[in-house]
């Protein structure tokens, strides 16, 4: 079979890319010229380190947007003539290469590397998103007020966390579990959480402005209930929200074990900054709790908790990807990293590289991303 150079290769993988590199140049201009109103993002700048780490990260969360430009093949294209072939290796019915060879069933590995993103890109930010409304609002009462609450609170994150997370994974997503209606349970219980946590801030800013407040808590509970029953129920009566099955037990393992770290984060800063005077201002301006912890504590715990957020998110990515190298992950012929890695890894003696397009990916962007932590956390110290 016919097949191009090494150079060739390289060449035409950066050329298929040039919808990244456009829109990364296009951000970092942008980004440039807004530094000094970007707080500390915009003070990466002065960091080399966050500077790389935050290429890698947007170049990745571009390919995930532009995945359908940048692909050469389906990522569920097979071809049996084409099993298992080595970089370069053209396929003669369409005069194209594929650029990092194909899998055992003859799928382009460079187009489910891409598309294998966009997995990664929403499952893990999202997941690690509710995570963290889920901790802000059990963590910011359990700091501020104390007591029996926090005792409670503290207990059952200490409890969880002294489960391995990885055995713990495994429990939430084993084949058994995802059968019953576990997974509905708790995403029910993270779901419900957003929603509430959307009220109290416009509860805690509003509540002597009936005009703003009540329209607000409408809209509020009226997409809450849109956006809850497509995601938990998967009965989005517009048919625009749903999330498979599978995914939703995914979701729901990852909050699960996730949340219970950033309470412990969000209640530490909170003990630290509830001893504050610009705090004890607002106690004697007589504001109410609910209004001290989300705009008195939150925004000055938000340096240490954006850095956090970073490395969270690389955790998770690493999770999903050991879910999917066990087999535990998304559907087996899903294009995530850790399935590739795991359907490719018995055929590294036959095909060398045929396990690296995956590994490196995983690999690179968690490094984008503790590299951006480090950037952040280097700028935040300066402040």
């Amino acid at each position: 079979m016919d097949s191009v150079s090494t150079l060739e290769i390289w060449q035409i993988f950066f050329t298929r890319l040039w919808p990244v590199w456009a829109a990364l140049a296009v951000t970092f201009f942008v980004l440039y010229q807004m530094r000094k109103k970007l707080g500390t993002l915009g003070q990466i700048f002065d960091s080399r380190v966050g500077l790389v780490g935050l290429f890698i990260v947007l170049f990745w969360i571009y390919a995930a947007i532009f995945a359908d430009l940048i692909a050469l093949f389906e990522p569920l294209e097979q071809s049996g003539l084409y099993r298992r072939k080595p970089p370069g290796t053209i396929n003669s019915n369409v005069g194209i290469p594929y650029i990092f060879g194909t899998d055992t069933l003859g799928r382009d590995l460079f187009s489910r590397m891409i598309y294998g993103s966009q997995i990664v890109l929403l499952i893990a930010p999202a997941a690690t998103l509710v995570a963290y409304i889920v901790g802000i609002t059990l963590g910011l009462p359990a700091g501020y007020i104390g007591g029996f609450y926090d005792t409670a609170l503290s207990f059952l994150a200490n409890l969880v966390l002294a489960f391995p997370v990885i055995l713990l994974f495994y429990l939430l997503v084993a084949p058994g579990i995802r059968e019953t209606i576990l997974p509905n349970i708790m995403a029910g219980i993270f779901f419900i959480i957003p929603v509430l946590f959307a009220l109290m801030v416009v509860f805690s800013r509003f509540s002597q402005r009936l005009s703003v407040l009540v329209p607000s808590t409408i809209v509020i509970l009226i997409i809450g209930a849109w956006l809850y029953s497509g995601l938990v129920f998967n009965a989005d009566p517009l048919g625009l929200v749903a999330i498979d099955p599978n995914e939703l037990n995914i979701f729901a393992a990852v909050v699960f074990t996730t949340s219970p770290g950033v309470f412990r984060i969000v209640r530490g800063l909170t003990l630290d900054i509830r001893t504050r005077d610009y705090v004890a201002a607002a106690v004697t301006r007589g504001e109410n709790p609910l209004f001290i912890m989300i705009w008195e504590i939150l925004p000055n715990a938000r340096g240490p908790l954006i850095v956090d957020s970073c490395l969270r998110i690389g955790y998770v990515t690493i999770l999903l990807g050991t879910l999917g190298f066990f087999g535990l992950g998304m559907e087996p012929e899903s294009p995530d990293w850790g399935s590739m890695i795991n359907q490719t890894r018995s055929y590294i003696r036959l095909v060398p590289t045929i396990v690296l397009p995956p590994t490196i990916a995983l690999a690179s962007f968690v490094l984008g991303l503790n590299l951006l932590a480090d950037g952040l956390r280097e700028q935040s110290l300066k402040d």
